[in-house]
């Protein structure tokens, strides 16, 4: 019986492939085509009409990289196609690789109308349904020779490439031109493709013993024993008649159900630029309306409301379409963010507008709320997501990334997610294990089986289509799917939208299982360090972007100044934009980080433009300097959120004294010992009397290890990375660089490979820790380099500053669970803290960290503070951050939550000094608990000059906080994320001016106040 079935499914392989997919088109004819490429970049369709184009013909080569190749193609149909359907089939060189990853084109009419997408596994084109005999056939294809830089075909596909830069990918030709004709499509013989693949496939997936198996078996035998080879068109329909009884068997009562969604993730930018992605979005775009045109009960669920912008703003006759097919509900906008961003990195703000402006954009363009949070590739996911999907009236989540986890297989498919706060979230993670399911006989069964909640649900998810480079479902796709519906021995498959899913699964499943915390994501963990200055650049606009909006905000109240709605709009949506999954986390291509480090330079100018510019307002006429002060805490003598003159010293002076071939530093609260490596051989904190670093070690230290991952190397460290490790001990140069009354700083200079390190270490006579300030010009490869601190504090757990508040992890590694975060993501502060005494490590720019405990001098445990600064992954950028990059880290001693936080602050938001009149600028508002932090004042964005305040409890406790203002209050109203009045939220009564608050642990407050 074995055998006989080998002997039956290595005929249906040979007869599909050989005889009935190539009867699919059993007429075909030429067309005539001619080409002209576009010089330079992408040109509109206008430019390509009137072209001076040259005959073409297959096998002729076309593409340099990244190049552009208009074709025009032209014939007729013959006379005797009369009555057929006829499709132009129109292979631009594909060559088997995954669709998304290499060539694509667009295809248009002579008046440039968009008909649909072309690409590997879709290179049709329909003509004529049916047609007449002779009708002329005139196209334009827009074809893009994107190269194929992860060729998944290969068993390493992560080698070095230049064809990730246009300046280094060459001028050579990629590909060349395959068929390109009229031919009849047979949908008889399309129909039978489809009815053996399902059938053949549900085959292999059930078990031997199984008689559906066998069933199957011998109903697709006597389909082949029907067909006769040489007359495929003639004899399908006998083929199918024999199949007809075992694909009409109704599945079981219990059997699984699947919604499948039509969808196609698309990387905003990954192996390709940004502005092909644009091109990607309109190509799938084109593919779906056009599938809706022919499949009535399609839907397809579309995310990241930057790409719906760029449809409407490049191509609004195919935004039209789109628009009708939202409106009944067919084409279904998810997500309820402008892309699907990293979740580690982006600041709490930052993260709050992802959903401002993606939610706003459905609202305005659809009139749609939507409810789903949609992110299923992003590299884990930060537990302070949960409320901010609560308060922007969302109430889904979708994941799809966890499967990849490389050490524990995730618990659940369905379940609550408890965040930062106790918010819970209703959570769904497909079993799929893809969002590019082409619903095959493989994954339908692997869904099944690998559903864990089993018993407590019954239905599960499948977003189907292919993605990531985009594409979308086919038709192939849509005839699985209703030969699924309902068939024996298969899930049940439905295709609909997700909102029909989760509220099924809500309802069947409200006592599903409660994962507390982050969704920590075992894999990828290097994107925290990777491409380092795309990194600094978004979180030196995040904190410029605040500093903008809270200058003008109070310009505006104080002076009444016109506010840069307008360009504060497009600076944070330009932010959010580079946040996108595959460019802040450093996982693209040499182009894309071009074009980021423009744009954030870009930002950084026009917010520094605007906050000057109110500044000069606010200070006024004259010579005194003011020191503004835009962190949410005094400093300086300056309160939070004002402006004032600087206040007098009061601290002693700091000391610098030369020792052992190194300096003592000192200060009222801190004695500090640089050895003769340059090296923290001593911080001594004065008023606890303990010394900071741990016995028998040095601090400081920067270490270099050997970073060549197994795969994903601009993805990945694998945790072999620590076996081997050099202490960068050598130095050309240690000098006291500054010394006097107000600080002292030690330079010390060290060279490494090809690579050079200058730091800094200055302490201030008011400072309560050391500044390190660290160049390196790094010019290594496959390194991974990180600055390490030894600290004699017993910490069970670190404590991490994430979004809106912080987190605990441990930092012993008693379960897998523990082990697999060998790498963590932090914002701007790490605490590691005993009972009593703790130690922060604040940062301005990284986010990569690690916290291993060793064994100390003397017995007893040390815990080491690690920053990661840099690594050298060769792929998809072979030249990753070569170049010079700065850090800022200050090692704070005696530190608790609420001290690790206005440090944080403080070395992100440097105060400003503008000339002006002597008088103060008092703060637009004032809180009287320092743990209940402002995060960001504004004006609100429907122009009315209400301000917005968001605030949250920073130190995971209750708070009681009175909020004054500094204007007149008439009205005062908690609000979403969106400043829409929150129908949950407390009431706010004004009482002499000011509103009591009372927040839970990390809760985020946003507020409307009326002047």
């Amino acid at each position: 019986m074995h055998d006989d079935r080998v002997l039956v499914e290595d005929r249906i392989d040979r007869i599909l492939a050989e005889r009935i997919r190539p009867a699919v088109y059993p007429a075909s004819a030429p067309l005539r085509v001619e080409s002209w490429q576009a010089p330079g970049e992408p040109v509109p369709f206008a430019e390509a009409l009137s072209a001076d184009y040259r005959p073409a013909r297959v096998g002729d080569a076309w593409g340099p990289p990244w190049a552009t190749t208009w074709l025009r193609i032209s014939g007729a149909v013959p006379a005797a196609w009369a009555g057929r359907i006829v499709e132009a089939r129109i292979d631009l060189g594909f060559d088997g690789a995954t669709p998304g990853f290499q060539c694509e084109g667009l295809v248009r009419t002579p008046d440039g109308a968009i008909v649909k997408g072309l690409a590997p596994r879709n290179d049709w084109v329909r003509v004529a349904a049916p047609a007449t005999g002779g009708e002329p056939v005139q196209l334009y294809v827009e074809a893009a020779a994107n190269p194929i830089i992860l060729d998944n075909r290969s068993p390493f596909p992560f080698r070095p490439t230049p064809l990730g830069d246009r300046a280094t990918a060459g001028d050579l030709p990629l590909y060349r031109l395959g068929r390109i004709d009229l031919a009849v499509f047979d949908p008889e013989v399309a129909e039978l493709v489809s009815d053996i693949e399902v059938a053949a496939q549900l085959m292999a997936e059930l078990p031997v013993d199984r008689s559906r198996r066998w069933e199957l078996l011998r109903a697709l035998e006597r389909a082949l024993d029907a067909l006769d080879v040489h007359d495929v068109p003639g004899t399908a329909k006998a083929a199918r008649d024999a199949l007809a009884d075992a694909l009409s068997r109704p599945a079981h009562a219990s059997a699984h159900r699947i919604s499948a969604v039509g969808h196609a993730h698309i990387d905003s930018a990954w192996l390709w630029p940004l502005r092909e992605t644009v091109r990607k979005v309109t190509r799938t775009v084109a593919n779906v309306t056009a599938l809706m045109a022919d499949h009535p009960d399609f839907v397809f669920a579309m995310s990241q409301a930057q790409q719906l912008a760029w449809i409407r703003d490049h191509s609004p006759e195919l935004f039209a379409e789109v628009t009708a097919l939202v409106a009944v509900g067919r084409f279904v906008p998810v997500g309820g963010m402008w892309v699907e961003s990293d979740t580690n990195m982006p600041g709490g703000e930052a993260l709050a507008r992802q959903f401002v402006h993606g939610k706003r954009f459905y609202l305005e363009e659809f009139g749609l709320e939507t409810e789903e949070v949609w992110l299923p590739d992003s590299f884990g996911y930060t537990a302070a997501l949960p409320q901010l999907i609560a308060q922007s009236r969302s109430r889904w989540f979708l994941t799809q990334k966890i499967c990849w986890n490389q050490t524990n297989k995730f618990p659940h498919h369905t379940f609550w997610w408890e965040g930062l706060d106790g918010t819970r979230i209703f959570t769904h993670f497909p079993p799929v294990d893809t969002y590019n399911s082409e619903l095959s006989g493989v994954e339908l069964a692997h869904a099944e089986r690998n559903f864990a909640d089993k018993g407590g649900a019954t239905r599960s998810m499948i977003p189907f289509g292919h993605g990531d480079g985009g594409g979308g479902p086919t038709r192939e796709m849509l005839a699985r799917a209703a030969r699924l519906a309902d068939l024996e021995g298969s899930p049940r498959v439905a295709i609909e939208p997700p909102r029909d899913f989760f509220r099924a699964a809500e309802q069947e499943y409200p006592d599903a299982p409660v994962w507390v915390g982050e969704l920590y994501l075992e894999l990828h963990r290097g994107t925290y360090t990777s491409q380092a200055r795309t990194k600094q650049g978004n979180r030196r606009c995040e904190h410029l972007l605040r500093e903008a909006e809270l200058w003008a905000a109070t310009a505006a109240v104080r002076l009444h100044a016109d506010y840069p709605y307008e360009r504060l709009d497009r600076l944070w949506k330009t932010v959010l934009l580079n946040q996108f999954h595959d460019i802040l986390p450093g996982s693209s291509i040499a182009w894309v980080y071009r074009d980021a480090e423009r744009d954030h330079a870009a930002v950084a100018a026009a917010a520094t433009e605007i906050i000057a510019e109110a500044q000069r307002r606010l200070a006024g006429t004259g010579e005194t300097p003011l020191v503004f002060n835009a962190a949410p805490h005094p400093r300086d003598g300056v309160p939070g959120m004002g402006a004032g003159p600087r206040a007098h010293r009061l601290a002693g002076p700091v000391t610098a004294e030369a020792a052992d071939g190194g300096y003592v530093l000192s200060n009222e609260s801190l004695r500090t010992t640089v050895d003769a490596n340059g090296l923290l051989r001593s911080v001594y904190d004065r008023a606890a009397d303990r010394e900071v670093i741990a016995p028998g070690r040095r601090g400081n230290l920067l270490q270099l290890h050997p970073d060549v991952p197994n795969r994903w190397d601009a993805w990945d460290v694998d945790r072999f990375y620590r076996n081997t490790v050099t202490d960068l001990l050598d130095i050309d140069e240690i000098a006291l660089e500054a010394t006097g009354p107000e600080q002292a700083t030690v330079r010390v200079v060290r060279t490494f490979g090809a690579s050079t390190v200058r730091q800094w270490l200055t302490l201030r006579a008011d400072g309560h820790g050391l500044e390190i300030e660290t160049e390196v010009d790094w010019h290594e490869a496959e390194k991974f380099l990180k600055l390490a601190f030894p600290l004699d504090v017993r910490a069970d757990r670190s404590t991490a500053e994430i979004q809106f508040g912080h987190i605990h992890r441990p930092t012993h590694v008693n379960t897998s669970w523990e082990a697999a975060r060998f790498e963590i993501c932090a914002h701007r502060w790490v605490l590691l803290a005993e009972p009593g005494y703790g130690v922060a490590l604040a940062n301005d720019a990284t986010y990569g960290h690690d916290v291993v405990r060793t064994t100390r001098d003397g017995g007893g445990t040390a815990t080491v503070l690690r920053a990661s600064l840099l690594r050298a992954p060769r792929f998809p950028d072979p030249d990753t951050d070569h170049g010079v990059h700065r850090f800022r880290h200050a090692l704070i001693p005696g530190a608790q939550v609420n001290t690790a936080v206005r440090e944080g602050y403080r070395i992100n938001l440097p105060i400003r000094e503008v000339p002006g009149a002597e008088a103060a600028v008092p703060p637009l508002l004032e809180v009287t608990d320092p743990a209940v932090v402002v995060e960001s004042v504004k004006l609100a964005d429907d122009r009315s000059g209400d301000v917005i305040v968001r605030l949250y409890e920073s130190g995971g406790g209750r708070a009681r906080t009175r909020l004054t203002a500094g204007f007149s209050l008439s009205a005062a109203v908690v609000t979403d994320l969106l400043e829409r009045p929150w129908p949950d939220g407390p009431p706010c009564e004004i009482t002499d001016g000011g509103i009591d608050i009372s927040l839970r642990p990390f809760e985020i407050r946003t507020l409307r106040l009326s002047r």
